[in-house]
């Protein structure tokens, strides 16, 4: 026995694998560490993924050795940002037989297929990085290369940590306007100066990569009213709306009424003022628009769009099958 899909959400800081059956039901899901190729090397992803898709055969009662695990394999992935890339990939996952075929997007594409009622939209994916697509009611694509500075992105959880703790260093050496930011951002490492938590990452004894934990930090000072931790959050709900309108601009859809979903660990703050910018901000050119918080993991996109191809039935049966799995992918607890 097989599945129908295997639909894998790849981001840069953790891999959601999802088993479908054709009708929907939602045999298994995992999550893992990343998988991403430019994170970890190929042969590396490849490695994780097949222990993580192993993982899900056996949660589904499957033979985790057997091959194929599932017909059709969809793989929403960060750093699937260029042709290149997405040869590079499909090729590396044809030698693991997974699955009998393969489809790789980028992971703002899955995020779109996940969260908009007709398939076309806008997708902001905003978590450890950022990055936005869109796809127009004739399917065509616009996106952005979303490799960071080289393509002139700011923006994402790492983004608001390091200009968190920058306008905090600033503020204590009087480079910068006094902020909540100069006690909040050290306290959470259990520190009292922003200088001992930037030595303490030179030094290694904290290291770098768990300064993405700062994000929520900066989101909280802002909330409770310290103006210099908002402007940090309004710069990126204005960066975030000015990559939709140039998306929906590219592609001629400003008048449409486009769904836009946002997508991304950054995306579960409760701060509704950053929510109502980014609103506020998508209508002044996109009057239409709707603003989607996505409720499900991004990897029901990849389930979705599978089962578009490998459903079996009619348009109704389909349907139901891509409802189902959303509905059960909403109640998943990883």
């Amino acid at each position: 026995m097989t599945a129908a899909v295997l639909a894998v959400d790849g981001g840069n800081s953790k891999t959601d694998v999802a088993l479908v059956a054709a009708d929907g039901k939602l045999l298994s899901a995992v999550r893992g560490r990343t998988t991403s190729h430019q994170a970890v090397g190929l042969e590396e992803g490849l490695r994780r993924l097949t222990e993580l898709v192993e993982t899900a055969a056996r949660q589904a009662g499957l033979d985790p050795a057997a091959r194929p695990v599932a017909r059709l394999g969809v793989h929403a992935l960060a750093g699937a940002d260029f042709g290149a890339d997405v040869r590079l990939l499909e090729r590396g996952l044809r030698t693991t037989g997974l699955t009998e075929a393969d489809e790789v997007v980028n992971d703002c594409i899955g995020a779109l297929w996940a969260g908009a009622t007709d398939g076309y939209g806008i997708a902001l994916v905003c978590g450890a990085g950022i990055n936005a697509a869109a796809v127009a009611p004739d399917q065509r694509v616009a996106r952005f290369d979303g490799i960071g500075d080289l393509s002139g992105d700011w923006g994402g959880g790492n983004a608001v940590a390091t200009a968190g703790l920058g306008a905090a260093v600033r503020a204590r050496d009087g480079r910068g306007p006094r902020t909540e930011l100069e006690r909040t951002i050290p306290a959470h490492f259990g520190l009292k100066r922003p200088a001992a938590l930037t030595r303490a990452m030179y030094d290694k004894r904290i290291r770098e990569d768990r300064l993405g934990e700062l994000s929520p930090v900066v989101f909280a000072t802002a909330r409770a009213g310290d103006p210099v931790a908002r402007e940090i959050i309004d710069r990126l709900a204005d960066e975030l709306t000015t990559m939709a309108i140039a998306l929906a601009t590219r592609l001629g859809i400003k008048r449409l009424p486009v769904d836009v979903v946002l997508a991304g660990g950054v995306f579960k703050t409760n701060d509704e003022a950053f929510f109502e910018r980014i609103d506020a901000g998508v209508r002044t050119e996109l009057p239409a628009a709707n603003i989607i918080r996505l409720d499900v993991p991004p990897v029901a996109g990849a389930a979705r769009e599978g089962l578009k191809r490998v459903a079996e039935g009619g348009p109704d049966a389909v349907a139901a099958a891509r409802d189902r799995v959303r509905r059960e992918l909403r109640e998943w607890r990883p």
